[in-house]
């Protein structure tokens, strides 16, 4: 793997040292969290991102590895393995490259090629490759005319002969290499409506007739595309100018212009369109789709992201509040730590109009159970119950409207029920929206990610991949935050370094048979959890009040001996330290360095000393939408108003303005300066200011901009801003129906 890792250096911009010392964390179990949190003298300080780019890349060379290894075998076994296709085999760094090599020593089905050579067809194949400018193909072919043999006549075999050197033409690989860079750099997307489906592709309508290069096609477009075509809906083709494709080959192989190459001639055109051209858009539909896939999926992980690092209210009583009209508002209390006190129903809207029963109850709820917040999702009936509840002045308690999707998911899942298995949907749905505005964090891990509605195809796209990288998100953000041991539910401690749903089990099960937790080191007792898991995870799991002072901090244990030390040598306790910064300055960092531990680590540990246990999400700021909306028939252009940012995709932002139905800020609309990706100016759960530019009823889609009133600033490039307001026109609809009209 050495010229591997030299490679993995020159793409990824690491020293060889970092990339193999990450490797070798990667192969005695590490996770990416521990590794950039704990072990950043080994990998010369690779964060999250970078170690999951190592990973993914050795995965992929080691996949690589082993198809050349089947490769080498096949050939090998067949007697065909020289020298040079081997050092051929060898060198070849994609499996592109090592598919065109292996292409000749493939087992074949049965085809012209292969008829052709059955009928003795081969020979005079070869007389014609070879292109000699004497040879008169029609008098070498009367040489293979036998009737016995299926060849009746000299066009029969010039045309078997034909099919044969198309097969050669097909199977070589710089023919091969010289069309995939075409289709690369000059394939152009087309689809087309199929006859007859004009009414039930209507949210298609834009690619009914429609081509651009496939090399530029947004990621959204042709995912977009690719679902029209999934649904029979849209016909698609991929591929440049046919002749300048077959131009390009008969420049690699024709020598000559004698009727022996007229007959190559031939060939060549039946390879490419036969051949060549349905085997490389194949190969392009799945690498465009793969690049529109990382791309989408970045998407989504950023914004599941920022949504899993949304400001938690904190360990207070909250009062939640699932909205409805005909069925009711169901009411639950929780206490500090998410456990359900409560659970009742209101009736405030119509039809009952209880709104004196229903006000009652809340005050009387909020001062018994000594309620902070009322939390109210933002689904059916939110606006109205949102005003009701404000009507009624609680003093002290804050009103907050909570983002509830996925939690009908979570109310109906198999861990809601092994919760409350005596209450219903509608309750455990209250109870996830309580939980939601208390830490945003500890309960979406319990919703499939899929399920929380911050994608962009998130159905399209490789399932497997998604997975992958979503985990990585929850996983990165769980281990940042880090996880109380004494109260964390299974869902959270399964995604804590080293741990696991069984691990998890056996966590809750240990601390509620001896009454929590005491200490990090308690950890060891708990069956499953040895030496490596205990490595792994101690260091994210807080005990607060613990036996050990660092144990409610993220100093691993493995460095309480050195922080003891620098107690010891000012005459303090590490308590002490914890309080006091005056001493803390006073520890000079560079007297601990050793062979174990490093100043990456060390300045980590005074870091945490000063802020042990520190969240490192942002305060939590209390939010209120526009009294003049409730619905999307209070809207009217020019209406500023403020909103929060539920989804970011490459066209641009949904933003919540309260009204039961997000706006969409176009790209060309967030901001005054040219946008050439919107996460670069808006993440999810972002407050923002709006205005409203337009409001179609009928199709109940909102409009938004976020440019402010004053005029824009004078471009450096006008001719970037035409391009960019051309590419985004022709997207605009395709984005909207993108989102609403599925």
């Amino acid at each position: 793997m050495v010229e591997e890792v030299i490679r993995l250096s020159e793409k990824l911009g690491l020293r060889i040292k970092q990339i193999e010392a990450t490797i070798q964390l990667l192969d005695e179990g590490a996770t990416i969290p521990f590794i950039a949190r704990y072990r950043k003298e080994a990998t010369g300080g690779l964060n999250e991102v970078q170690i999951a780019q190592v990973r993914d890349e050795i995965e992929r060379l080691r996949e690589l590895e082993k198809r050349r290894e089947t490769i080498l075998k096949s050939i090998e076994e067949q007697g065909k393995l020289t020298d040079e296709l081997k050092a051929a085999l060898l060198a070849a760094d994609t499996i592109s490259v090592l598919e065109d090599l292996y292409l000749p020593y493939r087992p074949k089905r049965r085809t012209k090629a292969t008829m052709a050579r059955e009928k003795g067809l081969e020979p005079l194949a070869q007389q014609l490759y070879e292109q000699p400018e004497t040879l008169v193909p029609e008098t070498a072919a009367q040489a293979f005319v036998d009737a016995e043999k299926g060849v009746n006549s000299i066009e029969e075999a010039l045309e078997g002969a034909r099919h044969i050197i198309a097969e050669w033409v097909n199977e070589r690989q710089e023919v091969r290499a010289s069309l995939r860079t075409l289709f690369q750099e000059k394939a152009v997307i087309k689809s087309k409506l199929i006859k007859g489906k004009e009414e039930e592709g209507q949210k298609f309508r834009d690619y009914f007739e429609w081509e651009e290069p496939l090399k530029s096609i947004p990621s959204h477009r042709l995912l977009a595309i690719r679902r029209g075509e999934s649904e029979m809906i849209l016909s698609v083709s991929i591929e440049p100018d046919e002749a300048e494709a077959i131009a390009l080959i008969e420049h690699l192989l024709l020598k000559n212009q004698s009727p022996a190459a007229e007959q190559v001639r031939q060939a060549i055109a039946d390879a490419y369109k036969r051949l060549l051209r349905p085997s490389l858009e194949t190969e392009m539909r799945l690498e465009s789709k793969q690049r529109a896939d990382e791309e989408a999926i970045k998407v989504f992980a950023d914004n599941l992201r920022e949504l899993l690092l949304a400001s938690p209210f904190g360990e207070k009583r909250v009062l939640a509040i699932d909205p409805g009209f005909r069925t009711g508002c169901k009411v639950v209390v929780l206490d500090e730590h998410g456990q359900l006190l409560h659970d009742d129903v209101i009736y405030p809207n119509e039809p009952q109009n209880q709104k004196e029963a229903a006000g009652q109850l809340l005050r009387q709820l909020c001062q018994q159970y000594k309620v902070e917040a009322i939390a109210i999702g933002n689904g059916t009936a939110s606006r109205e119950t949102e005003q009701f509840v404000r009507s009624l002045h609680i003093p002290g308690v804050l009103v907050v409207m909570v983002n509830e999707s996925g939690a009908s998911v979570y109310s109906a899942s198999k861990v809601a029920r092994e919760e409350f298995p005596d209450k219903d949907v509608t309750v455990r749905g209250a109870v996830s929206i309580g939980r939601r505005l208390q830490d945003p964090l500890a309960e979406l891990v319990k919703i499939d990610p899929k399920s929380i509605g911050v994608g962009q195809y998130q159905h399209d796209v490789d399932q497997k991949a998604l997975k992958k990288s979503l985990d990585d998100v929850v996983i990165s953000c769980v281990n940042a935050v880090g996880v109380e041991l004494n109260t964390a539910s299974k869902q959270l401690l399964a995604y804590v370094s080293g741990l696991n749903e069984r691990l998890a089990d056996n966590i809750i099960a240990y601390r509620t048979k001896y009454g929590g937790f005491r200490s990090r080191e308690e950890l060891k007792r708990v069956p499953g959890i040895g030496p490596k898991t205990f490595e792994l995870a101690a260091g994210f799991l807080r005990i607060r009040h613990g036996e050990h002072p660092l144990d409610a901090s993220a100093v691993h244990p493995e460095s309480y001996p050195v922080v003891e030390q620098m107690a010891k040598d000012l005459g303090c306790r590490i308590e002490d330290l914890l309080r006091d910064a005056s001493l803390r300055k006073q520890i000079q960092i560079e007297r601990y360095v050793n062979d174990k531990i490093g100043l990456p680590t060390l300045q980590d540990i005074m870091n945490e000393l000063a802020k042990p246990g520190r969240d490192p999400r942002q305060e939590f700021e209390v939010f209120q939408f526009d009294e003049r909306v409730h619905s999307i028939e209070d809207l009217q252009p020019g209406m500023r108003l403020p909103g929060i940012v539920t989804n970011v995709t490459k066209f641009g932002a949904f933003v919540d303005i309260g009204v039961h139905q997000d706006g969409l800020v176009h790209i060309s609309q967030l901001s005054h300066e040219y946008v050439s990706d919107p996460a670069q100016v808006v993440k999810v759960h972002q407050k923002v200011m709006v205005t409203v530019l337009e409001v179609d009823l009928n199709r109940r889609r909102i409009a938004l901009s976020m440019k402010t009133d004053a005029p824009p600033p004078k471009k450096q490039d006008k001719r970037k801003e035409r391009k960019q307001e051309a590419e985004d026109m022709a997207a605009k609809l395709a984005a909207l129906r993108a989102k609403f009209g599925q």
